[in-house]
């Protein structure tokens, strides 16, 4: 092949070698526009699974690489005066100039053509004579720019500033200095890269950045190449403490907005992209430089397996790109996370180090356990000191007071829509569904949405509240969970709204009645979606005995005797849509601002309240955002469930979307759950009022995660109960906990332990003559050049 490269940055420069060796009769050149020795930043990290890949492409490379790292396992957060030091995490970096330098020394080993301080031809003129055009240019891709048409980027410029700097203050491991200064919180990521040197990144919020004076030179010209050296001087002023005597280096070193680049394509006939030209991820959890090698990695494989080109770059984009959008979303809730720094800063210290490390969701309590075990045992005093409880139960267990309802653990089954009842009278289904649930050992048990009138169902199969058939049958339902668990249930109260009148789930979810359709209302005459029917306005009547309908439901509830109940204000139904601005384009009272927009809700939850019994708690679901421009974002959340607590409310369930069909979610795992960290910490940690996370949680060890960081106070899980209807009990089992968070019904109690595994009658090792030297085996290694590394006792 003729292969021509844009870009002479660690990606270009390995693919080239990499293709070189697969076959040197490959003419391959590289264009860079900037000299061989101008290298911008300081050093580069890579984890033990990219250094794999590198190792089994390129030993000569993996060779060199090894003989310049710095390696260590610790990483030390120093936060309130206190330095933190949680260890086994494994790091190895270097400094870029060095990883250049012998990537340009491979490239000219293997032949490759290097044009160094040349602009590349135009692309359409490379791709014409060329049978591979790759982009390898950076976050300012000029190839991306100019195929935008076909690639589609979006570029997502964040809140914060940043600056990448270095020191001569070699770290002897990972550093996160977090400094709360005058004018807010500022932080700074730091790691050692060679014998000399150390990477220094100063990070702060935009808003903290202007209050400190650092937008002094914002629209200066600088030079190319130049450093913004009033910025650079305030930065040793500033963290003089952190640099200990030290100096600081700059290199390019300027303000900057990290830019999320992504792309609905990365290839084109015979032009592909590749590292950040193709996407980027938040240098807080990674180096952009790991992820353009693992491209040219996965690029050259895929052209050495495929016999055509466009085989090849369609396999390179199937095969990276579900591993980068993962990546994407960590380093999401990474950056976040450190845009939101200041929201954490009152936690305790153990509790704000677990929660800076599991920021991004990657790393959990039991990756924190298996590699520091001591640190682990920390978190879980801590969290139980802070709370008056038992520190030997894991967190999902330890038992939470919501109002005075008291709930033997943190669990909760979602609310989730069976469309089984005739006529909205549950039946035996949902006494088995519910009580299955119940025995399943979680704290709460929530029923589905349960409507408040025959024209308020969703499907002709929800369930009702609207007379007292209903009442008796959901007693029965009930008296079963009381008398055969230790959970609670607790009613879900909702209207459908412009949602209404449509199909079963399984016969199409969201398709209007093919017959015997009911009239479906909102704020506004605007339909959920396409083919969806258009709702009536709704009247100032209307308004009043819809909220009458859902007095007599609650009273009814209360007669039947669930524990909670929980308005529903989520997911595009009837107060759902009057809180949105998709679906509500009033102009009185009850439309426009937000103000307003709450209004209706409001006056629901305050005649729920009161028709509910005091000693009982109210909690409310709200969608945090409408995941479409222009609709609610989590700022508005934050306010609506201010709006609600204000009124009484005693938690809220924070869900998200299904507002309109046009949604755009991110999913991923736990996704939803930054969402209730916003409010947890802006609003109801001030109030007491309790917040429950929902969305994905797939795992005790999500769970756990949540529940240690402060991300939220009890956390509901629904597709895995129905997974596995004992859930709760086997996360118990599996963590060997026994106590009174997770009770076995006295009928099950043989099943209460994990069953014993497959055996076998394999010989095991009883010595070991030859053992690894144990700095390899180390909780705590340090990165010590003058001396070979030692673990710290």
């Amino acid at each position: 092949m003729k292969i021509a490269i844009i870009g002479g940055g660690p990606g270009g420069l390995y693919f080239a070698a990499l293709m070189k060796q697969l076959d040197p009769a490959h003419d391959i050149t590289v264009w860079e526009r900037n000299a061989p020795d101008d290298t911008f930043g300081f050093g580069v990290v890579f984890s033990d699974e990219t250094l794999g890949g590198i190792e089994n492409a390129d030993t000569t490379i993996a060779r060199g690489m090894a003989r310049r790292f710095a390696r260590w396992t610790d990483i030390d957060i120093h936060y309130r005066g206190e330095s933190h030091t949680v260890g086994g995490q494994g790091f190895a970096a270097m400094g870029r100039k060095e990883l250049l330098h012998l990537l340009q020394e491979r490239c000219h080993e293997l032949g490759v053509t290097l044009r160094f301080s040349t602009p590349a031809p135009d692309t359409g003129r490379l791709r014409a004579s060329y049978d591979l055009v790759v982009g390898a240019d950076g976050v300012n891709s000029l190839v991306r720019a100019a195929h935008a048409e076909v690639f589609r980027p979006s570029l997502d410029r964040r809140h914060s500033k940043y600056m990448w700097l270095g020191t001569d203050r070699v770290f002897e491991a990972f550093q996160f200095f977090v400094k709360q200064t005058e004018w807010g919180v500022m932080q700074v990521h730091g790691y050692p890269y060679s014998a000399t040197g150390s990477t220094f990144i100063v990070e702060m919020h935009e808003d903290v950045w202007r209050r400190a004076g650092f937008d002094a030179t914002e629209g200066a010209d600088l030079a190319p190449g130049a450093s913004d050296e009033h910025a650079v001087a305030r930065v040793r002023e500033l963290f003089a403490d952190e640099l200990d005597g030290h100096q600081v280096f700059a290199n390019n070193s300027k303000w900057l907005n990290f830019t999320t680049v992504r792309n609905e394509r990365w290839h084109h006939g015979n032009l592909v992209l590749i590292g950040d030209a193709a996407h980027t991820a938040h240098f807080s959890i990674g180096s952009g430089t790991k992820l353009a090698m693992e491209d040219a990695l996965a690029l050259a494989a895929c052209l050495h397996e495929h016999p055509d080109a466009e085989g090849a770059l369609t396999a390179y984009e199937t095969e990276r790109r579900p591993v980068v959008e993962s990546t994407q979303r960590a380093a999401q809730g990474s950056l976040e996370w450190f845009e939101n720094i200041g929201m954490y800063v009152h936690q305790e210290p153990t509790q704000f180090c677990f929660n800076l490390l599991t920021r991004s969701r990657r790393i959990t309590y039991d990756n924190l356990r298996t590699r520091d075990p001591e640190f682990a045992d920390r978190v879980d005093m801590a969290f139980a000191a802070a709370q008056g409880l038992d520190g030997v139960a894991p967190a999902m267990f330890q038992p939470y007071r919501l109002g005075e309802l008291e709930l033997r653990n943190r669990v909760i089954v979602s609310p989730m829509d069976m469309y089984s009842a005739v006529d909205g009278v549950p039946g035996d289904f949902h006494l088995v569904h519910l009580g299955s649930k119940a025995m399943g050992g979680a704290g709460l048990v929530m029923t589905e949405m349960v409507c408040v009138s025959p024209e308020g169902r969703i499907t002709p199969g929800c369930t009702g509240l609207w007379n007292d058939e209903q009442r008796d049958s959901w007693r029965r339902i009930v008296s079963f969970v009381h008398q055969r668990s230790t959970a609670r249930i607790g009613l879900q109260l909702g209207h459908s709204g412009r949602k209404g009148s449509t199909r079963l789930m399984w016969e199409g979810m969201d398709d209007p009645l093919p017959r015997d359709n009911w009239e479906v209302v909102g704020p506004s005459p605007l339909p959920y979606g396409p083919g969806s029917a258009v709702p009536r306005e709704l009247t100032r009547a209307d308004m009043d005995r819809i909220a009458e309908d859902f007095v007599a439901a609650a009273r009814r509830g209360a007669e039947a005797g669930f524990d909670l109940l929980e308005l529903h204000c989520a997911h595009g139904y009837l107060l759902s849509s009057f809180l949105s601005p998709i679906a509500n384009r009033r102009t009185d009272a009850y439309g426009g601002p937000l103000a307003n927009r709450l209004r209706f809700p409001l006056e629901v939850f305050d005649a729920v309240r009161e028709a509910w019994p005091a000693e009982r708690p109210v909690i409310v679901r709200i969608s945090a955002t409408d995941w479409v421009p222009d609709g609610n974002t989590e700022h508005d959340a934050v306010e609506i469930a201010r709006a609600f607590i204000a009124h009484g409310a005693d938690a809220i369930d924070v869900s998200s979307g299904q507002v309109t069909k046009d949604e755009r979610p991110a999913f991923g795992r736990s996704y939803q759950t930054p969402f209730a960290d916003r409010i947890r910490h802006e609003v109801a940690a001030a109030t007491g009022a309790a917040v429950i996370a929902v969305g994905a949680i797939a795992s005790y060890d999500d769970v756990n995660s949540l529940l240690l960081a402060g991300r939220a106070d009890l956390c509901a899980v629904g597709r895995t109960h129905l997974y596995d209807p004992h859930w709760t009990l086997h996360a118990a089992a599996e963590q060997e906990y026994r106590g009174p968070g997770a009770a076995w019904p006295v009928q099950f109690g043989a099943g209460g332990r994990k069953p014993p595994a497959a055996r076998t009658d394999a010989i095991r090792p009883r010595l070991s003559l030859l053992r690894p030297d144990p700095a390899d085996q180390a909780v705590h290694l340090r990165w010590t050049p003058t001396r070979a590394p030692a673990p710290v006792p």
